[in-house]
């Protein structure tokens, strides 16, 4: 059985959240990564939500890529994923 319609998270609702999250992340940390999103945001509805989120933040001009370190979480199995840092010149609204 299913959860009802309204209990689930939607894809744009969980991709809104997590832009946020990480602009949030940009501008407390110097560097920012999927595994810090991972701990500070609830599970993905699609697996494929982060990367998105991730783009979507470097296209609205918050964040650009710098690198790549080893995942820590056991879920990515020490995984390569990219390092981000918040863009200098765009300010939140």
């Amino acid at each position: 059985m299913t959860a009802p319609a309204v209990l689930e998270d939607s894809h744009e609702s969980w991709l809104e959240d997590a832009v946020a999250t990480i602009i949030a992340l940009s501008h407390a940390q110097p560097l920012v990564s999927g595994d810090d999103l991972a701990r500070e945001m609830r599970r993905p509805p699609h697996q494929n939500l982060p990367g998105i989120a991730f783009s979507k933040a470097r296209t609205l001009g918050f964040i650009r890529p710098v690198g790549y370190q080893i995942s820590t979480l056991r879920s990515r199995r020490h995984g390569v994923q990219r390092t981000w840092e918040r863009c200098s010149d765009r300010r939140s609204s």
